[in-house]
């Protein structure tokens, strides 16, 4: 029996995100140096978590996406060490920030989405997290702090190599263009489009599972030594001009030229690493480039996951058939323009 304190569940979800420009410019190996350009959207695909407050001394984390559950006594900090590091981590910055006693508590994550997608899987249920427990205590914390905060227990207190945009776009939600600059400076600007031009880049869309799990820690590892090298530094350079086109064909309703530059962009991360892509994902999306596929890329570090495309609307429905018949699942979704939400039950 849990013993709750008053049957109340504290509730967060957060959207998760495509990455449409300028992917691996937010990481501090290049945005220290030479400042990084991201331009990505949240979906209406969403992580959430519930938190339920107990009295009994023991602390229970539960993930349904990864089928696992621990148990502990209650501290003041929890011990990382390898199982569920994330969450015990989450709770030990909000116990040492915020709250300063221990806590007695429930919580579980899950996600409408696979793991390893490419959507910004691990860095959204963090903020999910945080904005649960920010629910809870009624801490008011700002869609800044709850964005940091996720980076530094994401990539300084566990250790996990990545840039900074998946928190931040968790957190705020919308279709944002990001710079990321030394000292962890991050700026976010909403990129306002009206509604015809929403509807327009919907209707052109396809959003699909590829079935290839990713490994982007590895990716993301060696993304880390990749502007000590001449090309790919330069191919960086294009990826991060490419994302302030991108955001400009976007502002213009230009969707045409957005898929065009779409695949310009996806030639140009391909070029960075060996791991960005392989032959299945080559494949697929030459055949989806032969079936009036304008462009795309696979959303993240790569390697898997999660691919969309920009399509001619009248050829959307051959598109979609030819990918669920042979290729993936294809996932519908809205563009969505709010950020990490709280509530109770």
């Amino acid at each position: 029996m849990n013993s709750s304190i008053n049957g109340k569940y504290f509730m967060a979800k957060s959207p998760f995100r495509i990455g449409i420009g300028g992917g691996g410019t937010d990481l501090d190996t290049y945005c220290n140096k030479y400042t990084g350009y991201i331009l990505n959207a949240t979906i209406s695909r969403y992580a959430f978590c519930k938190i339920l407050l107990t009295n009994n001394q023991k602390i229970i984390f539960k993930s349904k996406d990864l089928n696992q559950e621990i148990a502990i006594n209650s501290d003041i900090k929890l011990k990382l060490d390898g199982k569920m590091d994330l969450y015990k981590a989450t709770y030990n910055r909000i116990v040492k920030d915020f709250i300063k006693k221990p806590l007695s508590f429930e919580l579980e994550t899950f996600s409408e989405i696979p793991q390893q997608s490419g959507l910004g899987g691990s860095s959204t249920i963090v903020v999910t997290m945080i904005k649960a427990f920010d629910t809870c205590f009624k801490l008011n914390l700002s869609k800044s702090k709850i964005a940091k905060l996720a980076f530094e227990i994401e990539r300084e207190d566990v250790g996990i190599v990545g840039g900074a945009q998946d928190q931040y776009t968790a957190s705020y939600g919308g279709i944002n263009f990001m710079k990321f600059s030394n000292n962890k400076k991050v700026e976010v600007e909403k990129v306002i489009l009206d509604k015809k031009i929403i509807n327009d880049l919907t209707n052109s869309m396809i959003l699909f599972y590829t079935n290839i799990p990713r490994k982007n820690n590895q990716i993301e590892e060696e993304k880390k030594s990749i502007i000590s090298k001449k090309e790919s530094l330069e191919a960086m350079h294009r990826l991060k001009k490419n994302a302030l086109k991108l955001k400009n064909f976007l502002e213009q309703g230009d969707i045409n030229s957005l898929g065009l530059l779409l695949d310009e962009s996806w030639k140009n991360k391909k070029s960075i690493s060996s791991l960005v892509s392989n032959n299945k994902i080559d494949y697929i999306y030459s055949e989806c480039l032969k079936k009036g596929a304008l462009g795309g890329k696979i959303s993240g570090a790569g390697g898997g996951g999660f691919m969309f495309l920009v399509v001619k609307p009248s050829m959307k429905k051959k598109i979609v058939n030819l990918i669920n018949s042979k290729f993936g699942v294809v996932y519908d979704f809205n563009f969505e323009f709010n950020g990490s939400t709280g509530w109770i039950e």
